[in-house]
C-alpha cells in the first residue's frame, strides 16, 4: 500500500451495542470499496474482522480488529470494536487512537444500553461522530421512530442527511438530502441515481431545509448567503456540515443495510467528507519524562517532528510472538530503526512494520503521522506505552480501564498444565488490562478476575485453545470487603526480649469509619516526640498490611481513618520492625472492637427484553436481592434498570438467554459497596472458617 499524507487519512472506530451489525457493516465497507473480493458473513464465519476461534464459534466480536481500505484517494483505517460490556477495554483502547467514530444503531427498536455507554466514551474523548441506522430491510424497521429515540437520548444535534426509500421488505435505497437525489439498489446490487419519488418529495424537502439551516448556522458568511438566496449549494452545505461535525454541533445520520450491502458507498463518502483527518484534531500533549508534571510537551502531526506513538493493543500469536498495535502522532517510523519506550526507559528495535487487515498482514517500510500499524516482538512494550525519539522523549496520556468485577478460582489439571499456566495468564494479562490474576497460596488456587461471566469464559477457552492449558473452574469469588461502624482507641504493643538487643514498639491508634468511596486515610498526630518520626512510616505499613485481611472473613478492610496519636519507644530496642508489628496488632484489635461488618459490591444492571418477558425477568431480578430502579418502554421492548449484588449475578448471561430464548441483552457496571444483610453475612463468615 502506498504512503498517504496526513490530510488523506481517516481513522475511525465502529461502535455500538452488541448484535446490531457492526462487523457486518465493516465487511460491507471493505467489499464495496474493493478491499475484499467477497462479502464476509458473520453466520458463515467468513469475516475479515472476526477471525478468532471464540468469535467464530459464538458469532460475536471479542477483540477490536484493525482493517483498512481506500476510497476517493483516501486511506480509511477502521477499527471494528466489540459490543459486549465484558470487552469494554477493547473499545476504550480503540477510541483513544482514532479521530472519529461511526455509531451503529438498529432500525428496529430504540437506542440500546450498550450504545449509550460507548456514546459516553466517545463524548469523553471529544470525537466527532456519524450515526448509521442499520437493518433498514428488517421486519418492523422504523427509521423515524429510531430518529426520535436518538434525539431523545442525544438531543437535536442528531440530524439526518439521508432518508430511507421504504422500510422492511420495501427498503430499496436512500434519499441524499445534500444532493436532493434518490439512490436505488437493483436486484444485483447495482446502485442507480434517480429523482426523489413523489411520495417522499414533501418529507425530503422538509428535512432538506432543516439540514441546510443547520449547515448555514455554522458560519456567518454561509448564513448570510442562505438568508439572501433561501438556499445553499451542495458544496456550501458540505462545508457547513463539516465545520459543524468537527465542532461537535451536528451528528449526521445515514441509513442502510449492511447485510444487503446497501449504503456503504455513502457512509465511506461521509467519513471522508465530514470526519477529520489527523491534521484537524488537536495536537497530542504529554509530559517529558522526569519533569515536575507542570511542563507540557506537544506533538504536531508532522513527519519532520520528533517521533511519538502510543501502543493501544497487543496480540499474542503462538508462531509470531507479541504484535504491538500503535498510532503514530508525530514523526515517522522506519523498519530497522531503534526507538525509545519512555514508560519503561528502554530502547526497542523495530523489525518489519505491518499493516493489519484482520488476520492478514502486509509489510511496509515506514509509517507516517496519523496512521495505525503494528510491529512484532518488542521486548518490554505493553498497552499504553509511549514509543518515541530517545533524544526528544515524551510520555503520552495512557488509557484508563475499569477494574474487574467477577473472579473465578482455577486449578491446572495436570503438572504439565501447572507449569504452563502462569506464563499463559501473563500473556493474556498483557493483552487485556481488565483481566487480573493472583495466587492464593493458602488455598493453592489461581484467582482470575474479569469484567463478567462471558469475559472469564473466553479466557478459559483461550487457555485451552491458544496455550494448550487445561484448568478446572471452581466457584466464583466475590470481592467482599470489611469495614467498621464505630470508632475506638486501642493500644498495640510489641515487646520481645531474647538475649542481646530486643524489640520494642508501642502505639496508640484511633480508628474510625469513613464514608463509602473513601478507602483509607492515615493521620499522624504524634507530638512531643512520643515516637520518633522515623518510625511513623513503619506503623502505617503495619496498618496497611493488616488491612489486607479483615477479622470477620479475611476480606480487605476499607473506608477507615487511622490516627496515630501516642506511643512510647525504647532508645535501644525500638526498630522499624517492632513498630510495624505494633501497628498491625493495634489495627486488628481496633477493627474487632469497632463493630465490623461485611460489604458487598452492588452492580448496576440494565436489561433489554421483549415485552412478553417483563414479568419473568423482574421476578428473577427480585429473587436475586435486586432492586428495580426503573422500567422504560423502548419500542416493542422494555429496558429494566436495577441494582443487584454481584454475588447474585453468577451465570446471569446464560440464564437471561435461556429465559428470553436468546432475545434478551444486558450490561453491567460497578455501582457501589453496601453492607450485606445479616443472614448473608453469617453465611459468608461460616464459609470463610
Amino acid at each position: 500500500m502506498k504512503a498517504y499524507k496526513c490530510e488523506k487519512l481517516r481513522d475511525v472506530a465502529i461502535i455500538a451495542h452488541g448484535g446490531v451489525g457492526k462487523t457486518s457493516l465493516v465487511e460491507t465497507l471493505l467489499f464495496a470499496s474493493g478491499a475484499t473480493k467477497r462479502l464476509g458473513l458473520v453466520d458463515e464465519g467468513t469475516t475479515i474482522s472476526d477471525y478468532g476461534a471464540d468469535e467464530l464459534k459464538r458469532k460475536i466480536s471479542i477483540d477490536s480488529t484493525l482493517v483498512h481500505t481506500e476510497w476517493r484517494e483516501h486511506k480509511v483505517n477502521i477499527i471494528d470494536t466489540p459490543g459486549y460490556a465484558d470487552f469494554i477495554a477493547e473499545v476504550k483502547g480503540s477510541l483513544r487512537v482514532v479521530d472519529g467514530a461511526v455509531v451503529v444503531v438498529s432500525s428496529v427498536g430504540a437506542v440500546e444500553v450498550g450504545t449509550e455507554r460507548v456514546w459516553q466514551y466517545v463524548h469523553e474523548e471529544g470525537l466527532p461522530r456519524l450515526i448509521f441506522v442499520n437493518r433498514m430491510d428488517e421486519e418492523n424497521a422504523n427509521f423515524y421512530s429510531t430518529l426520535e429515540a436518538m434525539r431523545k437520548e442525544w438531543g437535536r444535534k442528531v440530524v439526518p442527511i439521508q432518508l430511507p426509500t421504504g422500510e422492511g421488505d420495501g427498503f430499496r435505497g436512500m434519499v441524499d438530502l445534500v444532493k436532493m437525489k434518490a439512490y436505488f439498489y437493483g436486484s444485483e446490487g447495482r446502485r442507480e441515481e434517480k429523482e426523489i419519488p413523489g411520495e417522499l418529495e414533501e418529507r425530503a424537502k422538509e428535512y432538506g431545509e432543516k439540514l441546510t439551516e443547520a449547515a448555514a448556522e455554522t458560519d456567518d458568511n454561509l448564513l448570510e448567503r442562505y438568508l439572501e438566496n433561501g438556499s445553499l449549494s451542495e458544496e456550501e452545505i458540505k462545508q457547513g456540515l463539516r465545520s459543524a461535525v468537527l465542532a461537535g454541533k451536528i451528528f449526521p445520520v445515514l441509513c442502510g443495510s449492511a447485510y444487503r450491502c446497501m449504503g456503504a458507498e455513502d457512509l465511506l463518502g461521509a467519513v471522508i467528507d465530514y470526519l477529520p483527518s489527523p491534521l484537524e484534531r488537536p495536537a497530542v500533549c504529554g509530559k517529558r519524562p522526569g519533569s515536575s508534571g507542570e511542563e507540557e510537551e506537544r506533538r504536531e502531526p508532522d513527519q519532520d517532528a520528533p517521533f511519538s506513538a502510543l501502543v493501544f493493543k497487543t496480540i499474542f500469536e503462538p508462531h509470531v510472538g507479541v504484535l504491538s498495535l500503535f498510532r503514530v502522532y508525530s514523526g515517522k517510523l522506519s523498519s530497522g530503526s531503534t526507538i525509545y519506550n519512555s514508560n519503561k526507559s528502554t530502547e526497542e528495535r523495530i523489525g518489519q512494520i505491518i499493516f493489519m487487515q484482520g488476520k492478514e498482514r502486509g509489510e511496509v517500510s515506514g509509517v507516517q503521522p496519523g496512521d495505525l500499524a503494528a510491529v512484532a516482538k518488542l521486548k518490554e512494550t505493553a498497552i499504553g506505552d509511549t514509543l518515541c525519539d530517545g533524544k526528544n522523549p515524551i510520555i503520552l496520556p495512557t488509557m484508563s480501564f475499569p477494574r474487574p468485577m467477577l473472579s473465578l478460582a482455577v486449578k491446572p489439571r495436570t503438572k504439565k498444565d501447572q507449569e504452563k499456566l502462569s506464563a499463559a495468564l501473563a500473556k493474556i494479562q498483557g493483552e487485556d488490562l481488565t483481566f487480573e490474576m493472583r495466587m492464593d497460596h493458602e488455598l493453592g488456587q489461581t484467582i482470575i478476575s474479569g469484567m463478567g461471566e462471558l469475559h472469564l469464559e473466553i479466557i478459559i477457552d483461550e487457555l485451552r485453545d491458544k496455550f494448550g492449558v487445561e484448568v478446572d473452574v471452581e466457584k466464583s469469588k466475590v470481592a467482599y470487603r470489611e469495614t467498621i461502624r464505630s470508632s475506638t482507641k486501642v493500644q498495640g504493643k510489641y515487646k520481645r526480649q531474647s538475649g542481646g538487643r530486643g524489640q520494642y514498639g508501642d502505639v496508640w491508634l484511633e480508628v474510625e469509619p469513613l464514608s463509602r468511596g473513601e478507602e483509607f486515610e492515615f493521620v499522624n498526630k504524634i507530638v512531643g516526640g512520643a515516637i520518633p518520626s522515623k518510625y511513623v512510616p513503619a506503623v502505617e505499613k503495619g496498618v496497611r498490611e493488616a488491612m489486607q485481611k479483615g477479622v470477620l472473613a479475611g476480606y480487605p478492610v476499607a473506608n477507615v481513618r487511622v490516627t496515630l496519636y501516642d506511643g512510647t519507644f525504647h532508645q535501644v530496642d525500638s526498630s522499624d520492625l517492632a513498630f510495624h508489628i505494633a501497628g498491625s496488632l493495634a489495627f486488628k484489635k481496633a477493627v474487632s472492637e469497632a463493630k465490623p461488618v461485611i460489604l458487598e459490591p452492588i452492580i448496576e444492571v440494565e436489561v433489554v427484553i421483549p415485552d412478553e418477558y417483563l414479568g419473568d425477568i423482574t421476578g428473577d431480578l427480585n429473587s436475586r436481592r435486586g432492586r428495580i430502579m426503573g422500567i422504560e418502554a423502548r419500542g416493542n421492548k422494555q429496558l429494566i434498570k436495577a441494582q443487584v449484588p454481584l454475588a447474585e449475578v453468577d451465570r446471569y448471561s446464560t440464564e437471561l438467554r435461556s429465559k428470553t430464548k436468546g432475545t434478551g441483552a444486558h450490561t453491567m457496571k460497578f455501582s457501589h459497596y453496601e453492607e450485606v444483610p445479616q443472614r448473608v453475612s453469617e453465611k459468608i463468615i461460616a464459609e470463610a472458617h
